[in-house]
């Protein structure tokens, strides 16, 4: 099909989701969860051919990461759709309201941001979490996945699909931009008369060409550099495991640490202790010359190291004299996602919170955190950098607008 002709089926679907009634979504959400596992055997299956197509182009691990799916990875699909259905309904809620000297009662209202485009890469969880998100917030969604997850992708959108025409909902709801050309992809991003918003998730690259080359308003998505950093005043037994999980529970994710700012007063300490619990993960160490100094087997770190979203099992150390200092690293390497501050001073805590440039500022707890799931949030749409309209964790609210409305008795001007 072609993506006007998708466009203009979206335009109409959300007229009808915008005044569907809460309930009636929720049903359709909670037969979409139930389709996909009842149905996961046939996304396993698409999954598998992409993830053979990924290793024997030589994809990297974390990017295989990504890409793969998992029973578990289906579970936890299902459970951000039905998380997202016992959410309370955001929509029409009255967000204020005055009146006027004139009589003229005004209300501030939320409504959906209409049809939204979104672009990604790898992740085919991203499909279910962004249909819930949308769908339970009355938008249409138009999809469009990288072609290392295309087979996986359709085999979801097409249970979805199948669920929503159960519930005599129309399936245009969501659809998905199965050509993977350039050309598709450039004239995607110039549907002005069909897409209300666009969001890019994926690597740095693809977010910058959209950014840049897009013609409809972008929320922007950003990679994460994210950063981890150890004051003198730190507790040890709170630091490594903290870090660790940061670093290595999942290393292809935006919101994994990369990058480890420690206070000079102690590395002496500290970094033993960090360095032998790092080589049980089997993580490359990349230092400044005060770290290498302590850890031998350290890697000197390049200045690009610093600035860098590794997505591997690397992490690059920089040392610092105060905090104060490692803010001004912080907010000159980091891209703005999420940054931690590991601490038992309730000052240096505070002056972190306050000083760092980022989305989600953390205190004494791993970066892994900036998710909307773990928010609370149902799922996510993906984690915003910049400060117009949405920042950090984009659940249900993220993806409404507002419009006023008048009430009077016979009032003119």
């Amino acid at each position: 099909m072609d993506i006007l002709d998708m466009g203009k089926r979206a335009s109409e679907a959300k007229y009808a989701l915008q005044a569907l009634p809460a309930e009636k979504k929720n049903r359709a959400l909670l037969k979409a969860a139930d389709f996909l596992v009842q149905r996961s055997s046939a996304v396993l299956e698409a999954n598998a051919l992409d993830v053979k197509a990924g290793e024997e182009k030589g994809m990297h691990p974390g990017m295989v990461d990504r890409l793969r799916l998992s029973d578990e990875r289906i579970k936890d699909m299902t459970e951000g759709l039905t998380s997202i259905a016992a959410l309370p309904d955001c929509l029409h809620e009255t967000m204020e309201t005055f009146e006027r000297s004139n009589g003229l009662q005004i209300s501030k209202v939320r409504v959906p941001l209409g049809v939204i485009g979104i672009i990604y890469e790898s992740r085919p969880n991203v499909t279910a979490d962004a249909f819930g998100l949308c769908f339970k917030t009355g938008n249409a969604v138009i999809l469009k996945g990288g072609s290392d997850a295309l087979h996986s992708n359709m085999a979801i959108v097409k249970i979805i699909r199948a669920a929503l025409d159960e519930e005599g909902i129309t399936p245009d709801a969501i659809q998905l931009i199965t050509d993977t050309d350039r050309e598709t992809t450039t004239k995607f991003m110039k549907m002005n008369g069909y897409l209300d918003v666009l969001i890019p998730r994926g690597s740095a690259g693809l977010i910058r060409a959209v950014v840049e080359n897009s013609t409809v308003p972008v929320i922007e998505t950003g990679t994460g550099n994210c950063h981890i950093f150890v004051d003198e005043s730190a507790d040890y037994d709170k630091a490594v495991p903290i870090i660790i999980n940061a670093k290595t529970q999942r290393i292809g994710v935006c919101n994994a640490c990369e990058s480890l700012v420690i206070h000079e007063k102690i590395k002496d300490t500290f970094l033993p202790l960090l360095a032998k619990a790092l080589r049980e993960k089997n993580v490359e160490m990349r230092g400044d010359e005060a770290v290498c100094a302590v850890i031998t087997d350290c890697i000197p770190a390049e200045e690009e190291d610093f600035g860098r979203e590794y997505l591997d099992y690397i992490i690059s150390m920089k040392t610092v004299k105060s905090v104060e200092e490692a803010i001004a690293h912080i907010n000159h390497y980091g891209t703005k996602h999420s940054e931690a501050i590991i601490t038992e001073n309730e000052a240096h805590a505070k002056l972190f919170k306050e000083g760092v440039d980022a989305a989600c500022v953390y205190v004494n707890a791993s970066t892994r955190f900036t998710d909307g799931f773990e928010f609370g949030f149902g799922a996510e749409i993906g984690i915003s950098t910049q400060k117009l309209h949405a920042r950090g964790p984009m659940g249900l609210k993220e993806l409404t607008t507002y419009k006023y409305t008048i009430d009077g008795n016979g009032q003119i001007r």
